[in-house]
């Protein structure tokens, strides 16, 4: 990826500006209920500028029909929120925006509790021993192979 002098490539200035400037956007322009506390968690935009990837999750819906009504809602409106955004990002052409459900925020904290049960059992059957395996801690096995250096 070429880098720009500031540090970031052309795309993902306007992918920056693009999230700043929606997440405003839907918090004043969409009054649908059915779109409730919606957060930008990324977007990304395609090289040639032609679409833009939203990613988006709502706080306030846990069913996934209500989540799918909601993105109904904003591909909806995607052509209103896509001409306002080109009143404040002056860009030769605006990328087609496509939402997409971010389940990070969801799935996070499911995934977290999994390894937390499995590092428990793991414990509780006495696998945390690090000498039950043949190697310690500090990673020497002892098997007398020679380390990175060719020590």
């Amino acid at each position: 990826m070429r880098h720009h002098s500031r540090g970031f490539s052309r795309t993902e200035r306007i992918a920056d500006q693009i999230q700043r400037d929606l997440a405003l956007l839907l918090q004043r322009e969409i009054k649908d209920p059915r779109v409730r506390l919606p957060t930008i968690s990324g977007v990304k935009v395609s090289k040639d500028l032609s679409y833009a990837d939203v990613y988006i999750t709502f706080m306030a819906i846990g069913d996934s029909d209500k989540v799918k009504e909601a993105l109904t809602v904003l591909d909806n409106a995607s052509g209103l929120l896509r001409s306002l955004l080109s009143k404040s990002i002056k860009l030769r052409v605006m990328p087609r925006l496509r939402f997409h459900y971010d389940q990070t925020i969801v799935e996070g904290p499911r995934i977290s509790a999994l390894i937390n049960a499995a590092v428990a059992e793991d414990k509780a059957r006495g696998r945390d021993d690090p000498d039950r395996d043949g190697g310690g801690r500090d990673g020497n096995d002892n098997s007398g192979t020679s380390g990175p250096g060719g020590e």
